[in-house]
């Protein structure tokens, strides 16, 4: 019984001091409610033509869109071919 009473008395500091750990955190300052995301000091406000910026390949970017375009080809194919049989071919 008092090791119960002391394994209960244990969870409940450990909760207490949890919680008082997360209400002292004070380090960022919220732009609105859920929204408390900052930049590392010396980060840019735009990222285009710095550092930072990814400078993406357009040989790259239309690999995508030809890839996603052919997708969207091959699907609206299956649908046709599934009203005219019944039967989806993949």
């Amino acid at each position: 019984m008092k090791l119960k009473t002391i394994a209960v008395t244990c969870s409940a500091l450990m909760m207490l001091s949890g919680a008082s750990a997360v209400m002292a955190y004070d380090g960022t300052k919220c732009k609105a409610a859920g929204n408390c995301w900052e930049a590392k000091p010396g980060f840019p406000d735009k990222i285009k033509g710095s550092k930072y910026d990814p400078k993406h390949s357009e040989k790259e970017l239309n690999k995508q869109d030809a890839a996603l375009k052919a997708m969207e080809k091959r699907n609206a194919d299956r649908v046709e071919q599934f009203k005219k049989t019944g039967k989806w071919v993949y």
